[in-house]
């Protein structure tokens, strides 16, 4: 069985993906490595450098330096020291392939996708082809892990990634808005009094007029005239 099984590119700031290997494991546990994986590329920029996350059968490595971070999943019995060195020679291909300003434009998905050729390439020179000058290498990263070594994450940390916990959103209650009645001034209730004194005056003419109007008998003798026409 292959050590490196899957490997992509991503964007460091947003965990974008640009570029991935297309060929896939069907197991439970591998799909469930891959929804970590994502899951984590969504907060890099908070674990600069090199981490792993250990699961029971498969394992998540990164390595972020700039814009761009590699990550893959590989077998619990791949050494740390080949899967770093692997994103790092995945790094340089990628960077020296694509300039920042490409990278910092991509809006969608796998926006580099023909990079997977080079991808197969690399993943497959890692397992399957052993020389000096890759014995070389993976000295020299071994040495650089012992003298920093790459960060640890658990479960936990690859579940929860920008408010996500399992790919659901939490909710984010906030108070509802307390609305206080502002003290009456003195102003208002002058207002209030006008007001009030105005209605009455309005109804008191209001009755003056219609009682009248029913005690003018020029005023009936005209509503007679108009009703006799």
């Amino acid at each position: 069985m292959s050590m490196i099984l899957f490997a992509c590119v991503v964007r460091v700031r947003d965990g974008l993906p640009l570029s991935a290997s297309t060929d896939f494991y069907h197991t439970q546990d591998f799909l469930e490595c891959r929804r970590r994986l994502k899951t984590l590329g969504l907060r890099l920029a908070r674990y600069p450098g090199r981490g792993s996350a250990e699961g029971r059968d498969f394992s998540i490595h990164f390595s972020s330096s700039g814009d761009v971070a590699c990550m893959a999943i590989c077998s619990r019995q791949c050494p740390a020291a080949m899967a770093f060195c692997f994103l790092e020679t995945l790094w340089w291909e990628f960077t020296a392939s694509y300039d920042s300003t490409c990278i910092g434009l991509a809006s969608r998905p796998y926006a580099f996708l023909e990079f997977d050729s080079i991808i197969q390439k690399i993943k497959w020179h890692f397992n399957y082809v052993s020389s000096s000058q890759m014995k070389s290498s993976l000295e020299k990263i071994q040495e650089e892990l012992e003298f920093q070594p790459p960060v640890v994450l658990t479960v936990e940390d690859t579940d929860v990634a920008n408010g996500m916990m399992n790919g659901h959103l939490p909710m984010h209650l906030e108070p509802a808005p307390n609305f206080r009645m502002e003290p009456v001034t003195a102003l208002g209730i002058l207002s209030l009094i006008l007001n009030i004194m105005c209605a009455a005056l309005n109804l008191i003419r209001g009755v003056h007029l219609a009682e009248h109007s029913l005690q003018d008998p020029r005023s009936r003798f005209w509503w007679l005239g108009q009703t006799s026409r």
